[in-house]
């Protein structure tokens, strides 16, 4: 079991509460004006009920800024990302707070439009209203940037407070640092893939989501990096480059099938490995990817997210809850993609599963 001073359980007295929650409070707020006032291509999104929903992507350029910032202050002193890690505990209970407050709010101010038909169970646990916007910001859609940024200082911290300790960084370390960040750095620089996500144009913007963007996301997901700090061991270099292997291989599938997938929405007549996108009857396509399995950039993100946490080998079984949880998720999320489209497209998507007959794995299922 890692020391204590992790910072898993860092003292939760009045102090420290306060500081976590300034810290806290401060990070959202800049961010928030940031996505305002940063420039970026802004688009739109036409929903089945005839409304146009608009979306500002500068998250790449958010994500560079708070870099810099973060990197600047630590660097001349007046900050450390190890700060981060000492008040882990204290982060943690306050981002619960702030996830329960955030929800009452939406459901409040959800019960006072025509979208809150639903008992209180429903609205607040899964949401009264599905893209509630505040200041000209989608607040779902905004809730990712907190939510990765955070992971990736959380990660930091980790590394920070290693070389603060031992005077260097672990191998292993190295490589978790590498995987994270630049998986964070992927989805703000395809940032507009998000947009024609389930997530994002079905799901209503409940605890749910709430808790998952503020708590489990920055909290659970940098459960790896938490682990390495006072790992006894570190990878040897044939471990590493078969991690760097599964990695890329996963990085691939994921962003591969995703690209695909966002192409031929965007033009049908895109050519995909070399040659014209097929299929069925213009609506669902059978290429690439996508005429190998339903759901292969679920297999991708699997796949990623063993990588990082095979960063640490097998000193303990309790970091492999995250890709357990992962692939669970993953598995669950295909199904109710299946049961969707299967409403939403009938008998075509029959004929889709009899073209393309496994979800996730190949030959296997």
């Amino acid at each position: 079991m890692p020391a204590a001073d992790h910072g898993l359980m860092s003292m939760l007295n009045g102090g420290a509460l306060l500081q976590a929650s300034a810290m806290l409070l401060a990070f959202l707020v800049v961010l928030f004006m940031c996505s305002k006032l940063l420039p970026g291509r802004t688009v739109e999104l036409t929903e089945n009920g005839g409304t146009t929903r608009k979306f500002k992507l500068n998250g790449l350029a958010l994500f560079v800024v708070t870099a810099i910032i973060f990197g600047t202050v630590h660097v001349l002193g007046w900050f450390s990302l190890s700060t981060l890690n000492t008040h882990f505990g204290a982060l943690f209970l306050v981002a619960n707070v702030l996830a329960l407050g955030f929800t009452a709010w939406l459901y409040l101010r959800g019960r006072r439009t025509e979208d809150s038909t639903t008992g209180f169970w429903q609205g607040f646990v899964k949401g009264s209203q599905l893209n509630p916007v505040w200041a000209g910001i989608d607040l779902k859609f905004f809730s990712y940037r907190p939510s990765l940024i955070g992971l990736a200082l959380l990660n930091v911290s980790f590394a920070v407070v290693q070389y603060e300790t031992y005077g260097h960084l672990t191998l292993a370390m190295i490589l978790y640092q590498a995987f994270t960040l630049l998986y964070v750095l992927n989805y703000f620089q395809f940032e507009s893939g998000m947009i024609h996500t389930w997530d994002i144009v079905s799901e209503r913007f409940g605890l749910m989501l709430v808790w998952g963007d503020y708590v489990l996301v920055p909290f659970f997901y940098c459960i790896g990096g938490w682990w390495l700090v006072h790992a006894e061991s570190s990878i040897g270099p044939e471990a590493a480059v078969l991690l760097v292997l599964l990695y890329v291989f996963g990085f691939w599938l994921f962003r591969g099938a995703n690209q695909q997938k966002h192409r031929f929405r965007q033009d049908s007549t895109t050519k995909i490995w070399g040659r014209p996108a097929e299929t069925l009857d213009g609506r669902l396509l059978v290429s690439g990817f996508w005429g190998i399995g339903r759901h292969l950039n679920y297999t991708g993100e699997i796949c990623i997210y063993f990588a990082f946490i095979l960063t640490i080998g097998f000193e303990s079984w309790v970091p492999y809850l995250l890709p357990i949880w992962l692939t669970a998720l993953l598995w669950h999320r295909s199904w109710r993609d299946d049961r969707r489209c299967r409403a939403k497209y009938g008998e075509l998507w029959d004929r889709y599963v009899e073209r393309v007959r496994f979800s996730m794995i190949p030959y296997v299922h």
